[in-house]
């Protein structure tokens, strides 16, 4: 679960971790009063769960209440990347001396925490570890052991010197909100020195692990303050795992690791996958009909790519379910099959003796995915 910055920030608050002055604001009134209170000047941020803000006209800086007011309401009726912006965060101008980047996440190929801090920030890190690794530091602290003061000292040691206190009083923080908050990641960029040389939180990015929501109800009841997607919703309800993405081949696989391999090989064919959408061990009629019906009702999909592998679940089955859930559900884009391992040769003689003219039967994974990329392409079902 991904949080908003404010929220991101009450936390880092709470943990005693410094951070700018700021106001939500669900209105353009909202953001001049709020500019009001912090002395006419401002910074006007759109709280959306995406990066890329300050390069995307998602955080400006207002220099008198009417900009604010204006910024906000631009932010509030246009969203950011596609997304609705439903609130704005107005926060207080600090003087900037130096710009950092520090970060704890959970490293799942290793087991520990990954902790990391960059003497830049404001930028890619992705891109400052490829082209300037020399200014990026990583340690690794394990969980029974805990952050160390060696730890910290190796993260901080090439900041500047009258940094280095207040950056690793932060990173202290930092792992106590990881752990005590069970998240998987918790980032500031840009962590800043201020010409008083106070180091402050300039930026809030928190992931929380959605199985650790039990524990953490406080951070649960946050998810209503989240705008609901309707399909990712529907996708919920019948325990299907949707997740959004912005491509014109619609995916549906039964296993995340055969989903995944498909969104890869349907990339190589060309196209863009336009979802991740899981339908786990169960293939029935039912499941089919609620997959379709989650996919089909995105606006860009132009084809659907079905991947199954017959396991425990019968390909024979499958494709029963399949013809019974067309029966339910209009498809008015193309459907290519793939079925493979159990009675898979039976799933695809049902499929060609009922000749549906939305189903394109395909015999490997990669021609599947190539004759998705064509159909999608070529717009095969006109709008819909």
């Amino acid at each position: 679960m991904d949080l908003y910055e404010h929220q991101g920030k009450e936390l880092f608050a709470a943990a005693g971790i410094p951070v700018p002055r700021g106001i939500v604001a669900v209105g353009p009134q909202g953001a001049r009063e709020a500019t009001e209170q912090l002395g006419g000047r401002s910074v006007v941020k759109a709280q959306v769960q995406a990066g890329g803000r300050g390069k995307g006209g998602g955080v400006v800086v207002a220099d008198s209440p009417e900009e604010a007011e204006a910024a906000a309401a631009r932010m509030l009726a246009e969203g950011f990347k596609g997304l609705p912006v439903t609130r704005v965060l107005v926060e207080e101008r600090v003087p900037i001396a130096r710009e950092f980047y520090a970060a704890f996440l959970l490293d799942r190929s290793t087991g520990r925490y990954l902790g990391m801090v960059a003497a830049e920030g404001g930028v890619d890190v992705e891109e400052l570890a490829r082209t300037r690794p020399e200014a990026l530091r990583r340690v690794h602290v394990d969980p029974m052991l805990g952050l160390r003061d060696y730890h910290v000292r190796r993260l901080v040691g090439h900041l500047p010197a009258e940094a280095r206190e207040g950056a690793a009083e932060v990173v202290r923080r930092l792992h106590a909100v990881l752990v005590e908050r069970d998240a998987m990641l918790v980032e500031v960029n840009p962590l800043v020195l201020l010409e008083d040389g106070g180091v402050v939180a300039l930026d809030a990015k928190v992931t929380i692990d959605d199985n650790a929501l039990g524990r953490q109800p406080e951070l649960e009841r946050l998810r209503a303050a989240f705008p609901i997607d309707p399909v990712e919703a529907r996708a919920k309800e019948a325990g299907l795992q949707y997740v959004k993405l912005e491509g014109e081949v619609g995916i549906i696989g039964n296993g995340a690791g055969l989903v995944m391999s498909t969104l890869d090989v349907v990339q190589r064919a060309g196209a863009r996958p336009a979802n991740f959408l899981d339908i786990g061990g169960g293939a029935s009629a039912e499941v089919m009909a609620t997959a379709l019906e989650v996919v089909l009702s995105d606006p860009s999909v132009r084809a659907v790519l079905v991947n199954v592998f017959g396991g425990i679940t019968r390909c024979d089955l499958v494709a029963r379910g399949i013809l019974s859930a067309l029966e339910r559900v209009e498809a008015r884009v193309p459907l290519v099959v793939r079925l493979d391992g159990t009675n898979a040769a039976e799933g695809r003689r049902i499929l060609e003796e009922a000749g549906h003219p939305r189903v394109v039967p395909a015999a490997t994974m990669l021609e599947a995915a190539e004759r998705a990329a064509e159909l999608a392409r070529a717009g095969v079902g006109g709008e819909r």
